[in-house]
């Protein structure tokens, strides 16, 4: 608190405007949130002029780092041609040529602003194509804040994730065991779903990758049953491989949603899927009531389409990817080791340049275990470190940015141990 007192200053205006001081309760901190005054490369500098070397990276969209210097001059020029015209513009072609080249199972895209967007409009996409209901969503799994998937994110898992979410809203939807194929067999094949959403990694949920095998099986018994398989690709798109974890992982599905790191730092969403289901979005081929409606103000604005081409093309070859991986993979072990020597039970998962601490002596498999870990000694563990100036936003997963040097991750080794030492 004494390192922070500008930030003191402007939470005691928020709370005044903004509910819990804060635009999401995410963002909350206990006793109070720093305010950033500007971002660079791999370090957040708040208003007090304190430095942190950010693990967070906006929510794990700025996978080049914040303001990288070929996406902000590419904006810069856009930006003397207008930011948003609400008509077609050439942009919006180039953007979804790129994500189909990267991507081969969305042959076709619709982009939104956010991802909870792009999860509801695959949601009535799915519906519209299959003529069912339900859809299925796991449990531990975070697809945003649509009312239908809004719905067994946390533990209690029987407990409203929200106020003003109706019987009607979630009637339709089925809770699936994460990791678990054989209890997933019996409800696809009885349910009669329209879709099934799944992360290929549940981040929110623990940074927890699916199982080898689990969804090889998931998409053939999906298959079976007419059931759309969708892949939540909003944080593992573009991150864990040019193509995403559908390429990384070798499972197409027949919907991906797409966020974040498309967007460049910029506000995005989008679906894809083949030409076949997106004709579905299409009102020139399917009439009222049968085509899946799909709309925004902003949607393909030319300053998000101008970011995220510039972010993709960084991406394309692969080798930016492969050098975080590979970064990842040793973080990953370097910690295990850290904790080890400290005699500290703690398990760390991921996957690709995603990762995640759990203060637990059991194996993180799904979410159950996550919710049995000690979240009191994960949210110490990240204030400690915060104090330090490495920023993870408490209690959870990290992400690399290209922007990240060896230095970086050093000295994120360096503050792990000295926490083992003092706690």
């Amino acid at each position: 608190m004494s390192r922070t007192v500008k930030s003191k200053k402007l939470y005691d205006r928020a709370k005044r405007v903004l509910p819990a001081g804060v635009s999401y309760f995410l963002r909350y901190m206990d006793p109070y949130p720093f305010y950033t005054a500007r971002a660079i490369g791999s370090k957040l500098y708040d208003v007090d002029g304190n430095e942190y070397l950010d693990f967070w990276i906006g929510h794990y969209a700025l996978i080049l780092g914040h303001s990288p210097p070929k996406v902000v001059r590419e904006v810069k020029k856009q930006l003397d041609k207008g930011s948003h015209y609400g008509t077609a513009h050439e942009l919006e072609i180039a953007l979804a040529e790129q994500v189909a080249k990267m991507v081969p199972a969305a042959q076709m895209i619709r982009f939104t602003n956010s991802g909870t967007e792009a999860v509801m409009y695959a949601t009535r996409l799915a519906r519209a194509v299959t003529r069912r209901d339900c859809v299925g969503k796991f449990e531990g799994g975070w697809h945003g804040g649509y009312d239908a998937l809004h719905v067994a994110v946390k533990q209690p898992f029987d407990i409203a994730e929200s106020g003003g979410l109706t019987k009607g809203a979630l009637q339709d939807t089925v809770i699936l065991p994460y990791n678990k194929i054989e209890p997933i067999r019996k409800i696809i094949r009885t349910k009669k779903l329209a879709a099934v959403f799944v992360e290929p990694v549940m981040v929110s949920g623990g940074c927890i990758p699916a199982k080898g095998g689990f969804l090889e099986e998931l998409k053939e018994l999906c298959t079976e049953n007419s059931t759309l398989l969708v892949f939540d690709e909003i944080i593992t798109g573009f991150r864990l491989a040019p193509g995403g974890a559908q390429q990384l992982l070798g499972v197409k599905p027949d919907i991906t949603v797409f966020g974040k790191i498309l967007g460049g730092g910029f506000p995005i969403g989008a679906v894809g899927a083949s030409r076949k289901i997106m004709e579905h979005m299409n009102p020139l081929v399917y009439q009222r009531p049968n085509f899946a409606f799909h709309g925004g103000t902003f949607t393909a604005n030319p300053i998000t389409m101008t970011a995220g081409l510039a972010t993709l093309k960084a991406l394309e070859d692969g080798r930016l990817i492969n050098r975080m991986n590979k970064q990842a993979d040793h973080l990953r072990r370097q910690l295990g080791d850290v904790f080890e020597r400290g005699n500290m039970d703690v398990q760390v998962t991921g996957l690709g340049s995603l990762w995640h601490t759990h203060f637990s002596k059991e194996k993180i498999e799904e979410p159950n275990a996550v919710a049995r870990a000690d979240k009191e000694k994960l949210t110490r563990y990240h204030m400690h470190l915060m104090e330090k100036g490495v920023f993870f936003l408490p209690g959870k997963a990290g992400a690399l940015s290209a922007a990240h040097s060896k230095a970086d991750l050093e000295k994120l080794m360096s503050e792990t141990e000295s926490y083992t030492r003092t706690a």
